[in-house]
């Protein structure tokens, strides 16, 4: 989530994937009882105004799509399921966040992006389950505007900034752009419309960030290639089903080679947590590599899971605070559940 998280990702290319339903791996006791901690741990630290903040009260758009997004990874809905409730609030929040120009979060944010295009993922899982005419209706209404204030936002380059290219002066990096991408995705999967050219403004962005070797760097000004950068990219790139094209294995090689395994950082870093939410992506999608990642992934994140205390289930990493990282580690866990269509293989 900050600045040096950055450079990448944007490739949503043809944006096909289908709307079948997962068929979930075998669930492993530990997990569950762990998920299980960290969502009622969620469910806890909800305001009654149905948001959720990072650390100094910082961040409640991005922070709610977060936290609410990983109840539905549960197989909870709006309507049924034990955070039912949690998730009906989180969406009310969100839509009443949702501006007349289409941003859904607050304008005086300086990174209200990041909460923008984790809301537009969230609500487009939320819409693509919505049995109520008037509310699927009114979330409709808010991910058309959404996208097309994503679309105004983008820069001369092609990428997306921690605001928009207007109020930013046209200052892009990777990891707004990366949320912007895979909440464009989720739209379209979700049916709302998508213009294509925003998509290829996009995916040229983020080839022009790639290094020789590979990887994906800070911005398109520079800064080298970075492991959570490159993981995020990668994982756009798959979502799109993009697997073969010749960056995705470019980009591939460079990521299992920097972070699989256990290689772009330690745990106790914000952009670890950051990292593996979307290269578990890219590892789920592999029905070869997936039993031998989600092992080592979830006996790591489990190790560093609070116990015990008005914190526990929590994750209490890195500096973004723990809505945050628990949200994060909570999806990850959560993957093999096939539940958003977002995530499935």
């Amino acid at each position: 989530m900050t600045r040096s998280v950055a450079s990448a990702v944007i490739a949503v290319l043809a944006i096909t994937c289908c709307w079948q339903p997962a068929v979930a791996d075998p669930p492993d006791p530990k997990i569950e009882a762990a998920v299980r901690r960290s969502l009622d741990y969620l469910a806890r630290a909800q305001t009654k105004q149905g948001y959720w903040t990072a650390n100094q009260g910082q961040y409640r758009v991005a922070m709610t799509a977060l936290a609410a997004n990983a109840m539905l990874c549960e197989g909870s809905t709006t309507t049924r399921g034990r955070y039912a409730e949690n998730i009906r609030a989180a969406v009310n929040y969100l839509v009443s966040m949702s501006q007349p120009a289409g941003l859904i979060g607050f304008k005086d944010d300086y990174h209200y992006t990041y909460g923008h295009g984790f809301s537009m993922l969230f609500l487009s899982q939320v819409y693509g389950e919505e049995e109520d005419k008037v509310r699927r209706q009114e979330l409709k209404e808010v991910l058309v505007k959404a996208v097309e204030f994503t679309k105004n936002a983008q820069t001369s380059r092609g990428g997306w900034g921690y605001v928009s290219a207007k109020d930013g002066n046209d200052f892009d990096e990777g990891s707004t752009c990366i949320t912007q991408v895979q909440g464009l995705r989720a739209c379209r999967n979700a049916g709302i419309p998508v213009p294509k050219n925003v998509i290829d403004r996009a995916v040229k962005y983020i080839s022009d960030c790639m290094t020789a070797d590979g990887g994906v760097q800070y911005s398109i000004r520079g800064g080298g290639a970075r492991p959570a950068i490159s993981g995020a990219a990668i994982a756009c790139l798959f979502n799109s089903g993009e697997q073969e094209d010749e960056m995705a294995k470019k980009l591939l090689a460079y990521c299992k080679k920097n972070i699989w395994p256990g290689g772009g950082g330690n745990t106790y870093s914000g952009h670890w947590h950051y990292m593996h939410y979307y290269y578990s992506q890219v590892m789920y999608r592999d029905e070869e590599l997936w039993p031998k990642y989600s092992k080592q992934i979830g006996g790591e994140i489990l190790k560093q899971q609070t116990r015990g205390g008005p914190d526990d289930g929590a994750w209490l990493q890195g500096h973004i605070g723990p809505v945050y990282v628990t949200s994060i580690n909570s999806t990850i866990l959560q993957l093999q559940n096939g539940f958003l269509p977002i995530y499935q293989r």
